[in-house]
């Protein structure tokens, strides 16, 4: 069975409106969460939370609209890698390093792991890569936070094989078995928030747990079936998907077979 460790590492604010149609123009805290997965065969890190590397490149020009509009709080002591130290670990401890999409507030810590071999969505990678300039801004993506040699440790998922998922997890039923924990960490497509958005399955001691990322801000949109402001849909990668993937999660949750954490679920 997997162990999972929750980082978090940093937060940003924001409406709450904006995360939850209807919740009122209060500022809400999100928090920026990473995830330490391990297994008695590896140890593979879930997103990376901010790091001091998206104050270094959202400081000034076009990409300080970032920050402007989710205003982030971060200390040096909260990037995981400094929380990795404290449990003993460094970077070459880690098998890989799994990237949910490729939002600032996840990835910003990649340069700190560098070397590390990192798996993410090739389909998600190949529509952002070579984003730039406002196309970039408007898709959460900051270049600069991408290692000049990123490329070179990269494994896209669509590469593992293909898994049967078992009956407690339907409306959910294939995913990319990872390497070396197969049978006890899956990982998942939940499409609709950004290009190439994973999740991933979990078989812990205590049951299936599903790191559904960003597929909802809060839990009340998937049990409830309340989306975010319409606003919202300006920065996805597809809206109508985006729904699509909450009813999935209701349907998962109605089940009640399985603990779906948000990486920014806050007071919501």
């Amino acid at each position: 069975m997997a162990t999972i460790t929750v980082f978090e590492a940093g937060y940003c604010t924001h409406m709450a409106c904006m995360a939850l149609k209807g919740a009122g123009f209060a500022s809400c805290r999100f928090p920026a969460r990473a995830y330490l997965i391990e297994t008695s065969r590896g140890r593979w890190l879930w997103d990376t939370g901010y790091a001091q590397h998206f104050h270094d490149h959202t400081k000034s020009g076009l990409f300080s609209l970032y920050r402007r509009v989710t205003p982030v709080y971060f200390d040096a002591k909260e990037a995981v890698v400094s929380q990795l130290k404290a449990r003993g670990m460094q970077p070459r401890d880690l098998t890989a390093v799994i990237l949910s999409h490729f939002h600032g507030d996840h990835i910003a810590g990649l340069r700190d792991l560098q070397g590390v071999p990192t798996y993410l969505s090739g389909a998600g990678w190949e529509a952002t890569r070579g984003l730039r300039g406002i196309g970039a801004l408007r898709k959460g993506f900051v270049p600069g936070l991408i290692p000049p040699d990123f490329e070179s440790s990269t494994v896209f998922v669509e590469s593992f094989e293909r898994v049967a998922l078992p009956s407690e997890l339907e409306p959910f039923r294939q995913g990319f078995g990872l390497p070396g924990a197969c049978t006890e960490v899956i990982l998942v497509e939940l499409p609709g928030h950004a290009a190439g958005h994973l999740g991933a399955f979990v078989s812990t001691a205590d049951g299936w747990v599903l790191l559904a990322s960003d597929a909802a801000w809060s839990p009340k949109s998937y049990q409830q079936l309340v989306g975010p402001s319409v606003i919202a849909h300006a920065i996805m990668d597809s809206p109508a998907e985006y729904h699509q993937t909450l009813r999935d999660l209701n349907a998962l949750h109605t089940r009640g077979e399985v603990k779906i954490c948000l990486t920014h679920e806050g007071a919501l």
